[in-house]
């Protein structure tokens, strides 16, 4: 009998790992072609999809939020839901959600081999070709949505939004931009322009789309765009702007980043419930020719909207867990707007847990960044945060497990453990702090087949051995895990006393969503489960 366990074992089998990609990417445009093929090899068409009542949503920042919202929203409102998102924090269950949950394992488990025999049995007859890990959950997500009969799904952009697989999408009834920034330039492009196409993409003729406030360059693109495919477009008022006639409005989600999502969540929802014919029909996009901006008109919030924004919750987004002594401050922010958003939201968040501390607290950050990005610029702009320790390391869960996050970026455990080597270097030199080898955050242990003039500069090799030595013993989940302790060095624990004399400690951990879920995994052991 086939079991979950085989289900993930065979779709981590589709993984696409950076060395294959190049020559993915250089065909991107024959990407939904060869969609359209496995659709309709997984027994489904592009028509089916209609019946989804798709709301379709990209960015670079702020899109699962935005989703999030929206989801939330139209829930509350009493319409079953479907939610496709990316990527996982702990389980890739997390990516399809019915009515906000993740969806069962057993019903993954059936729905998977349902659509991966079909593609299997048809193998041979194509080339020997499959879907991708993304293309086949994005198949899969579209097979459990009709299944279930959801009233709606809302959609979620992998990367881009032009030649992203989700963008077989043919009619969706509202589409959504959130910030745009530099991310995936390898796919996307270099400049805010070049991504701000590849988003865009997504617009459809006649079907209402919404952004809000974008970097300069960005908002001329989409303009162009939307006039070239005919897609009326319309910039999102200000989250302010829909309180003259209720409560100010709050926000499950932290930080003032997330006003912008919340104000263009409410567009879809409002857009899409009018759709439906609730309230009215009186729909604010009379004109599908026009040749700049408009601007949505804000509107009184009902109530099921203002309890859908507070009760709206998404892991890993700047999201704080209270254990005992320790507070975790997790955000897998992984561009320079968003570090900065994390930034910012630390600084406030933290010092109002500080005002309530009973004694003296420890500020710790933990830190790795994945792919090409800049880490320097990352952590100088962490810098201001005032931290007392600084913990690198790669996003592995622990040393000796098998993660197969660790090969999609054709990186061994010598480069990644290099590469978080160099980042504590830029930290020090970020702080004026000598790199004389006395490195505050060091195992007793070398590593493997790291280069012997190293000495001393080491960083965690694993998320687990990471957080054990930040949290000293006062983090009950932690202790509770049964696993073994790497030995820190005698020296290098005195120098930690401040951790241990702490009356709290503050973690931020940050940089990578990977990070976040490989640290979210030992935290809240229920979302493994």
């Amino acid at each position: 009998m086939d079991t979950e366990m085989d289900a993930i074992a065979t779709l981590n089998t589709l993984q696409v790992y950076a060395a294959a990609l190049k020559e993915l990417r250089s065909k991107c445009h024959l990407q939904l072609k060869t969609m359209r093929g496995f659709l309709e090899r997984a027994g489904l068409t592009v028509d089916e999809l209609d019946r989804l009542n798709i709301i379709h949503v990209t960015g670079t920042k702020g899109k699962g939020s935005t989703c999030a919202f929206t989801e939330q929203i139209l829930r509350n409102c009493g319409f079953r839901t479907g939610f496709f998102s990316s990527p996982h924090l702990v389980q890739v269950t997390e990516r399809i959600r019915i009515n906000g949950q993740p969806i069962g394992k057993e019903l993954f488990t059936k729905y998977f081999w349902q659509i991966y025999r079909r593609l299997d049995e048809t193998k041979d007859a194509n080339g020997g070709t499959m879907p991708t890990y993304f293309g086949i959950l994005t198949i899969l997500a579209f097979h459990i949505f009709l299944q279930e009969k959801v009233d709606l799904a809302v959609i979620e952009v992998g990367i881009g939004g032009a030649y992203d697989n989700t963008n077989i999408i043919r009619r969706p009834w509202v589409c959504g931009i959130s910030f745009l920034d530099i991310d995936h330039t390898d796919i996307l492009g270099d400049t805010i322009e070049k991504i701000a196409w590849h988003k865009a993409g997504i617009f459809k003729p006649g079907v209402p789309a919404f952004t809000i406030r974008q970097p300069e360059g960005a908002m001329p693109v989409l303009e162009q765009r939307a006039k070239e495919i005919g897609c009326p477009l319309w910039m999102c008022p200000q989250l302010e702007d829909y309180q003259a006639e209720c409560k100010p409005l709050h926000l499950g989600l932290a930080g003032q980043h997330q006003r912008s999502n919340a104000s263009l969540a409410l567009q879809l929802s409002h857009t899409w419930l009018q759709m439906r014919g609730l309230p009215d029909n009186s729909l604010p996009y009379i004109t599908v020719n026009n040749s700049r901006m408009l601007q949505a008109t804000a509107f009184t919030p009902s109530p099921m909207m203002v309890k859908g924004l507070a009760d709206t919750e998404w892991p890993g987004r700047s999201q704080t867990l209270k254990r005992g002594a320790v507070t975790y401050f997790l955000d897998g922010a992984h561009t320079l707007h968003s570090i900065q958003a994390c930034a910012q939201w630390f600084r406030e968040t933290a010092a109002e847990h500080e005002r309530n501390a009973s004694g003296p607290v420890a500020r710790v950050l933990l830190f790795n960044v994945t792919g090409e990005r800049d880490a320097g610029a990352f952590l100088k702009l962490l810098v201001p945060c005032h931290f007392d320790f600084a913990v690198f390391c790669p996003c592995i869960a622990e040393v000796g497990t098998s993660n197969i996050q660790e090969k999609k970026f054709d990186m061994s455990v010598e480069e990644m453990l290099s590469r978080c080597l160099d980042n504590e270097r830029i930290w020090r030199l970020h702080n004026h702090q000598d790199d004389n080898g006395d490195n505050l955050l060091l195992i007793e242990d070398s590593l493997p087949r790291l280069p012997e003039n190293r000495g001393d500069t080491l960083v965690f090799p694993c998320i687990f051995s990471a957080l054990q030595w930040i949290t000293h013993g006062r983090n009950s989940v932690l202790s509770d895990q049964a696993k073994t302790t790497l030995p820190v060095k005698p020296s290098i624990t005195a120098k930690a006393a401040s951790l241990r004399e702490a009356s709290d400690i503050q973690v931020l951990i940050t940089g990578s969503l990977y990070l976040v879920g490989g640290a979210l995994k030992y935290l809240d052991p229920a979302s493994s489960k």
